[in-house]
């Protein structure tokens, strides 16, 4: 899996995953807060699948500007 995620966006997700998963215990305390686990992951890893599928990345770097 190449990395398809830009850093920006990377600590975003990670913010905005964080800010859902609170309404799991603060807040309206539903379970519609675990929704937050997918921009987490996904901003913790680099890599967005739908991403991949459509040819986005927002990361900066292509295929050949990476060390081999």
């Amino acid at each position: 899996m190449d990395r398809n995620i830009g850093d920006i966006e990377r600590v975003v997700r990670v913010v905005a995953g964080l800010g859902l998963l609170a309404l799991v215990f603060v807040g309206p305390k539903t379970l519609w807060g675990l929704i937050g686990i997918v921009p987490v992951a996904t901003g913790l890893s680099g890599w967005c699948p739908p991403y991949s599928l459509l040819g986005i990345n927002t990361c900066g770097v292509k295929k050949a500007d990476k060390p081999q």
